[in-house]
């Protein structure tokens, strides 16, 4: 056989081998020059954006997005290149793509603000603004924001780099205020929209916010490096949201955060999301988990934040949760809260590595801050799961499960899970009798010092615990359970630390059962005052 007639094989075996969509592809992104403005993958360059670094690109960028949403969507693609920008307005049907070596960098603005350029202005809110802090209220003054849109997307390896974005932290004399006109606060926000995809890219100091979606449905996040100091990705107020394969450092604030607030103007709740393979920390230095160097920080809070927490705006409630197969590493542990009168349902937290928790590794908060209109009604927390979790290295603080008097967090099931505590306590904590506290901002060191090495539990109503084991690195003189008004306490097969101190210490508590334990010996109480066990 000729050469020439290899060759011809060759070229028949690859055409074949070209789909028909593939085919397209190749067709529509050879002609997209000719196609001009009606191309379905428009590059910024043509339209004016240098890329670099140093020019103002954003309004050749929004020009872009406006040709792509008139030809009835597309692709906005953004080459190598640093893309100095102030609001980019998203559209529907228009995608961006970011491609390795592209970034998109918030531009600077003054201390006091600008009348002339800079970010949109925050768009005016109702009378509801006062029950959410500033950041929550507003969108347009954002790097990138969308309102009533559907079908948007940014993917892509590039990083968005929210360098010039204020932080919202009052009296901070080196970044803009962000109440003034023209300052920027958010990388990503989306208001009330849906078919939502956020995938691939990076995002490196994004101001008070990586990513806020409020109002957003059919919402897919998934694979993001977020590298920040305050909250990476808050889910407010969304249905159907997936969040998959992203980690956050984020050491002044939480990682990711669903919470369910009034900036809608009524109370929506956070329904069916999911929450999987993520990695949150807050102790390392901004940036240099992104450039891989993996910095230690200092100078941080004695307890970095950087963790999951649904809450603490509560308004509307959590609603068919799933969080599974996450590691947290030297931040707060999980946080689930109803402070705002939310109805908090249906939740499971599986499949956990904790290690290096600097406070309590579970904190279940029912509390009555209230912070909403004034004829709403104190919240639930009911029917939640919490399995297959190990915690090294913990604080002396236990996991906490409070509700307040007469609104008792209700139905826990608590199996497979391996905490080891730091311990250290002493008698005299073991005698401590915390403060209610009902008001205040809902966080585990809200109660001081407690009484508990492994689970302080109050005003719970229908508690399992199985194949629980509470462990601890120096010997501890309090009880591994506290208990105090619970109501149906079943226990099963546990371990708790040997050594003097009490397993239980239950006061005012009713139906209670531990058995199955190596060391412990069988109890059922139908009702008791105050006693150690």
């Amino acid at each position: 056989m000729q050469r020439r007639d290899l060759l011809k094989m060759a070229g028949a075996g690859a055409a074949a081998a070209v789909t028909p969509g593939a085919a397209g592809a190749m067709q529509a992104n050879a002609g997209l020059e000719a196609a001009g403005p009606l191309a379905t993958w428009i590059n910024v360059r043509p339209y004016g954006a240098k890329g670099d670094g140093a020019a103002t690109d954003t309004p050749a960028i929004n020009r872009a997005i406006e040709e792509a949403a008139a030809a009835g969507g597309g692709t906005v693609f953004f080459p190598a290149g640093v893309y100095l920008c102030y609001s980019i307005r998203l559209k529907s049907k228009v995608g961006l793509y970011l491609d390795h070596g592209a970034v998109i960098l918030a531009g600077p603005t003054p201390h006091e603000g600008t009348s002339t350029g800079g970010y949109d202005m925050a768009e005016p809110q109702g009378s509801w603004e006062p029950y959410q802090d500033f950041g929550h209220n507003h969108w347009h003054n954002s790097l990138l924001w969308g309102e009533g849109l559907e079908g948007v997307s940014i993917t892509g390896p590039g990083l968005i780099w929210g360098k010039g974005l204020s932080r919202g932290w009052e009296n901070e004399a080196e970044r803009p205020d962000d109440t003034k006109p023209g300052v920027g606060n958010k990388t990503i926000a989306l208001k009330n929209c849906r078919d939502v995809l956020l995938r691939d890219f990076k995002i490196l100091e994004g101001g008070w916010f990586g990513v806020l979606a409020t109002g957003v449905d059919n919402l897919t996040i998934d694979n993001l490096l977020i590298d920040t100091i305050r909250d990476g990705i808050d889910i407010d107020c969304c249905r159907n949201v997936r969040v998959s394969k992203c980690t956050v450092n984020s050491p002044w604030d939480d990682g990711i955060c669903p919470k369910s607030s009034f900036a809608l103007g009524y109370a929506r709740p956070t329904e069916n999301l999911t929450i999987t393979n993520c990695y949150v920390t807050g102790d390392f230095v901004v940036g240099s988990v992104l450039d891989g160097t993996w910095k230690r920080a200092t100078g941080l809070p004695e307890a970095p934040t950087g963790r999951i927490k649904l809450g603490t705006e509560s308004n509307g409630g959590f609603k068919n949760v799933t969080i599974s197969n996450c590691v947290f590493e030297s931040c707060q542990g999980f946080a689930l809260e109803s402070e705002d009168g939310a109805v908090v349902e249906d939740i499971t937290f599986t499949g956990i590595t904790m290690r290096d928790i600097r406070t309590a590794p579970l904190f279940l908060r029912l509390g009555t801050r209230m912070r909403g209109p004034s004829d709403a009604k104190p919240g639930v927390i009911r029917r939640v799961i919490l399995s297959n979790i190990t915690s090294s290295g913990a604080s002396r603080l236990p996991s906490i499960l409070s509700g307040v008097p007469g609104h008792n967090i209700e139905d826990i099931k608590i199996s497979d899970i391996f905490l080891e505590q730091a311990g250290g306590g002493s008698a005299e904590m073991a005698a401590l009798k915390p403060e209610e506290r009902e008001k205040a901002y809902p966080d585990p060191a809200m109660f001081g010092e407690l009484p508990a090495t492994g689970f302080f539990v109050r005003h719970v109503r229908n508690l399992e615990m199985s194949n629980v084991e509470i462990a601890t690195r120096a010997a501890d003189a309090r009880p591994a359970f506290w208990l105090h008004d619970v109501e149906g306490a079943d226990f099963f097969r546990l371990r708790a630390p040997r050594g003097g101190a009490p397993a239980f210490h239950l006061r005012e508590v009713k139906d209670f059962r531990s058995f199955g334990s190596q060391h412990l010996a069988d109890v059922t109480l139908e009702g008791v005052e105050e006693r150690t066990v």
